[in-house]
């Protein structure tokens, strides 16, 4: 397979800038896979999507304020990094800008010295190894001095952070939002829940990796980034009690579908407790262990997420649904509408 084929015609109009004013206001495109109908609603429709005895299976990562403005110590040079990955203890994997003038054993100093970073090891393409130097708590430090890492294509500036954490964010340690949860509302899962559906929690931090488009000219020829996931034996206890008595997995978003597929390939379809780094590349030709049918937002084009979808719907109909959202000009990306597909 060819990246190419996975590119679409996008208007830059469609790109959605900012999150509407209700979250589950957003419109919502159902694909059928069996009958390949497409039917546009709204978002609160998906309450009609799910059934009694399904489980809607959400990512609970929240996006740490991960873009720090500083200077280098010796220089004043300015200087941005993001927080990626943390290695261990105070060693965090990072982007750093300008990377060139960021050599090892370079200080940077965040907010006139409350934090600094000793760069370690250089690595590709502007990534480096850095070493936090604090006092008190680092996640308390880094709130009071980080932005939050909105993707390169949002311009406009985000008054309430909060609106790119899903409404049950508790588990830090993401650069990027599971943005297909962005919808959902707490009113709108307690609706979910008295109808008799699982809420079931899990864990993957995402990281930028997820958004970036391919770059080379075929998909086999693509490494994937890795991702930090965790499932508990409560959430799958759950999910193989619905399993066993006929209900859907049904998955929040391609993060959400990444850890259970990753789980459900380790284990040989079965659904297990588990942790660990994933770098699951999930396109087409990948048999589906686990899941029965998602929700999930608008992807770039030659992305892995159009992928991963594509290996769900089939190429053809996924670039179909596409070029109906563009005509009917759906919202596209991070904050934009959602598609269910079952």
């Amino acid at each position: 397979m060819h990246t190419s084929d996975f590119d679409f015609y996008l208007p830059e109009h469609l790109i959605a800038q900012t999150p509407l004013l209700q979250r589950d206001s957003s419109r919502l495109l159902v694909l059928n896979r069996a009958t390949t109908q497409l039917e546009d609603q709204h978002f609160d429709h998906i309450l009609d999507l799910l059934n009694p005895g399904d489980a809607l299976v959400m990512n609970n990562t929240r996006v740490l304020p991960a873009r720090l403005y500083g200077q280098k110590t010796e220089t004043g040079g300015h200087v941005e990094i993001l927080l990626l990955k943390n290695e261990k203890e105070d060693d965090w994997e990072v982007l750093a800008k300008p990377a060139k003038r960021l050599r090892v054993g370079t200080e940077i100093s965040f907010g006139d010295g409350r934090l600094k970073a000793i760069i370690k090891k250089e690595l590709d393409h502007g990534g480096r190894i850095v070493q936090f130097l604090y006092d008190g708590i680092f996640l308390e430090v880094l709130e009071s001095l980080g932005e939050m890492p909105l993707p390169p294509y949002i311009h406009e500036k985000l008054e309430d952070q909060e609106r790119y954490q899903t409404v049950y964010a508790k588990e830090n340690g993401s650069a990027a939002a599971p943005t297909a949860g962005l919808h959902f509302t707490e009113e709108l899962l307690a609706k979910i829940a008295d109808k008799g559906v699982q809420l079931v929690e899990l864990t993957l931090h995402v990281g930028l990796g997820t958004f970036r488009p391919v770059s080379v000219d075929t998909v086999d020829e693509h490494d994937m980034h890795s991702e930090f996931y965790s499932l508990s034996e409560e959430a799958a206890s759950t999910l193989r009690e619905i399993k066993s008595s006929g209900g859907r997995i049904i998955a929040v978003g391609t993060t959400s579908i990444r850890t259970l597929e990753t789980i459900g390939s380790k284990f040989h379809g079965q659904i297990q407790a588990d942790s660990g780094w994933t770098k699951i590349f999930i396109k087409p030709g990948y048999q589906f262990k686990v899941i029965d049918a998602f929700s999930t937002n608008f992807h770039l084009p030659k992305s892995t997420l159009i992928m991963l979808v594509a290996a769900f719907t089939g190429r053809e109909f996924i670039l179909e649904a596409y070029q109906h959202a563009v005509e009917k000009e759906y919202r596209f990306f991070s904050f934009g509408d959602a598609m269910f597909i079952m």
